[in-house]
């Protein structure tokens, strides 16, 4: 992603608060001194077999990125690629109206869209969302000291993997399912309203991927403590059979991080899970970390938990077993 990244032109403009040069999760252009549009697109191949979870799955994915930047989602258009010759239309408007009713839930509307004949069923949105140019949500706020606070369980990528190769079943996906399907709202509502200013969400580059826009937009380190991480039933025991996605070994191999010796290669992979519809990943002021825990876990994001904390070592990542944290 850094190659293409080198060839996106530079912007120069007042307004553009957020491009793609930080990395964020959306672009963010002011439109008045308290009124900013947040604006991004996501889409994907199938990775369940029902229709309409899928295009559940992809609307939460998309909506995501706004939440991730502490926006609220405005309106959506609907991307589409289709197989007409080999999928009928019904199929289609399954992953629609799946779209439809998370769209419904987070209160965007969905007002068009594009489609186009592809020999591969593709979905996704364009999302618009507004947020106030001073509560934003970025990946270069973050201090030292600052606790790192996961809002999700990791694993939907190998569990999804798993699927395809027909080593566990739908039902045996439902719990990634669900995670996948949860809005980020009042995960990403509850950091602003604790004064959380920098956040991503954990999508295809992992946790330590996304860790890594973090740490290199906010000029710090980042130690997280890899038995505090939340892995979905039956995501360690797909990686022992050998089920690993191409983006989770990519994202092992590119993502500079320090790993203690006594961390093994299954939880390193465990930790890189290319994911789809992920957590937030959320750093927030020591004194802070212990109320916002309290708050997820009172209703948005009842798995969240303190995973790791900012440290004064520019751009290095370390992965170790044991930290002194707030709960967990």
């Amino acid at each position: 992603m850094s190659q293409v990244l080198r060839h996106v032109p530079g912007i120069i403009d007042p307004n553009v608060l957020i491009d793609a040069a930080s990395r964020d999760d959306a672009a963010v252009y002011r439109i008045a001194p308290d009124r900013a549009l947040v604006v991004t697109v996501d889409f994907f191949t199938p990775i369940v077999d029902d229709a309409a979870t899928w295009g559940r799955i992809a609307a939460a994915n998309a909506l995501s990125d706004v939440y991730a930047m502490g926006g609220r989602p405005l309106f959506a258009l609907n991307l589409v690629g289709w197989p007409r010759g080999t999928l009928s239309m019904d199929l289609l408007g399954e992953v629609l109206a799946g779209a439809q009713s998370v769209a419904k839930e987070a209160g965007c509307l969905i007002l068009g869209g594009h489609s186009i004949d592809d020999p591969e069923p593709k979905f996704g949105m364009v999302v618009v969302g507004e947020v106030h140019p001073d509560r934003m949500l970025t990946n270069s706020g973050a201090k030292p000291g600052d606790i790192l606070v996961l809002t999700k369980p990791l694993g939907t990528g190998i569990l999804a993997t798993g699927l395809k190769r027909g080593l566990i079943s739908e039902a045996e996906m439902a719990e990634a399912v669900a995670q996948m399907t949860t809005l980020n709202r009042g995960a990403a509502e509850a950091a602003v309203a604790h004064g959380a200013v920098t956040a991503t969400d954990v999508t295809g580059f992992g946790l330590m991927g996304h860790l890594s826009n973090i740490v290199n937009g906010s000029g710090v380190g980042a130690r997280i403590d890899v038995s505090r991480l939340n892995f979905l039933a039956g995501a360690t025991e797909l990686v022992i059979q050998g089920v690993v996605p191409g983006g989770t070994t990519r994202n092992l191999e590119t993502v500079p991080v320090e790993w203690s010796d006594d961390i093994t290669r299954f939880e390193r992979i465990l930790a890189s899970d290319a994911q789809t519809s992920g957590g937030l990943l959320i750093a927030i002021p020591h004194d802070r970390a212990r109320d916002l825990i309290e708050a997820l876990r009172a209703g948005p994001a009842p798995s969240a938990r303190t995973v790791g904390i900012i440290t004064r070592e520019r751009g290095v990542i370390r992965a170790e077993r044991g930290s002194a944290l707030p709960d967990a």
